[in-house]
């Protein structure tokens, strides 16, 4: 798996699947020459709209392949190591190194070439199972990530920047009464408003590196998101990029995301390459694209699936605290690994 994956795009077909609506965009490039990168992308479009007149329309769109088991999962923790390591990292708060950590656990398994659905279909089929606003489905040969990320990392529009940090969770309930009651816990929960407001502060230092003086704004504050299978705690912080500064320069200055690293971030992590003792991967980096209007939307990678050749893994964790309890942050991994397992037929609790 690659460290960084950057690709340049003469050609984008844009969808906007709520208008029904749809986009073609060429850039011309690699021509430099005005006239012969006009002409390039003239040809292009002229390409793409003879490809869609010959397109027949689907009459029915296919069912997405069921996944067989692929049971032989491992994970770099189990329970009692996994608390273990919570108990460490709230060590290190009471120590003074930290305030807050993300840890997290993979899951890896390794299969047959020919045992499961095409890549794109196996990534329909986890948007099928638990859609999500800022998923990605990458491919780069032997590698494809396939993301079904719920959370914001930067997004830039007119020099307007803005960040969307999860923090706190909590499961969907079997009835709408335990449903409701379970997103009224996760509000009242002083714990998971600590551990969202941590992570606020430390993106707004992070933003004020390349935002106009007394323009970082937090407008919202924990407010509640809910999605298939979980509730979670969502804020919003702003600013305005300052005269020189550009997307690329939001990026360095807050990348890794704070709600997947902690405060303060740099201490935090060498506590996360200690612990987990298993490189990330794809997982919490950030997925997206950069306009040459200098726009950008990325993604925190969380809920995200790499498969590399024959293997495949993904990691779930969260924030821990000087409160938090070991073995309820555990159960927290198992509630946001339910849907990834539930792509291969299979639960949690089947593996342990």
């Amino acid at each position: 798996m690659p460290d960084m994956a950057v690709g340049i795009y003469d050609l984008v077909i844009a969808f906007d699947q709520i208008d029904r609506r749809m986009w073609l965009i060429s850039t011309g490039i690699p021509e430099t020459e005005g006239p012969k990168r006009d002409q390039r992308a003239n040809d292009r479009m002229a390409l793409i709209r003879k490809y869609l007149r010959l397109a027949r329309p689907l009459i029915d769109t296919p069912a997405v392949p069921h996944v067989p088991n692929v049971s032989n999962w491992q994970s770099n923790f189990d329970r009692a190591s996994y608390k273990a390591a919570v108990q460490q990292v709230i060590d290190y708060i009471f120590a003074g190194d930290i305030f807050q950590a993300n840890l997290s656990q993979s899951f890896r398994a390794e299969y047959a070439s020919d045992a499961i659905p095409k890549r794109f279909d196996l990534y329909r089929r986890l948007r099928d199972i638990s859609s999500a606003p800022f998923g990605a489905f990458l491919n780069f040969g032997d590698v494809a990530v396939l993301s079904n990320s719920p959370e914001r990392f930067l997004r830039v529009r007119n020099r307007q920047v803005e960040t969307k940090p999860i923090k706190g969770t909590r499961p969907r309930g079997e009835t709408p009464l335990s449903d409701a009651e379970l997103a009224q816990e996760l509000m009242l929960s002083p714990k998971d408003r600590a551990e969202n407001v941590m992570i606020v502060d430390l993106l707004r230092n992070d933003l004020s590196k390349v935002s106009n003086p007394h323009t970082v704004k937090t407008p919202v504050i924990c407010a509640l998101e809910s999605y298939a299978n979980v509730h979670h705690l969502v804020s919003t912080v702003t600013g305005e990029l300052r005269e020189g500064k550009t997307a690329v320069d939001a990026l360095r200055a807050c990348f890794p995301g704070g709600s997947i690293t902690g405060a303060p971030k740099i201490r935090a992590m060498e506590i996360i390459t200690e612990l987990e003792k298993t490189t990330r991967g794809a997982y919490c980096g950030a997925i997206g694209y950069i306009g040459f209007d200098g726009a950008m939307d990325t993604n925190i990678a969380i809920r995200t699936l790499s498969v590399n050749g024959g293997k495949m893994a993904f990691n779930v964790g969260g924030g821990i605290v000087a409160d938090s309890d070991p073995a309820a942050e555990y159960e927290e991994t198992l509630v946001k690994a339910a849907k990834m397992f539930e792509l291969f037929g299979i639960s949690a609790g089947d593996l342990l």
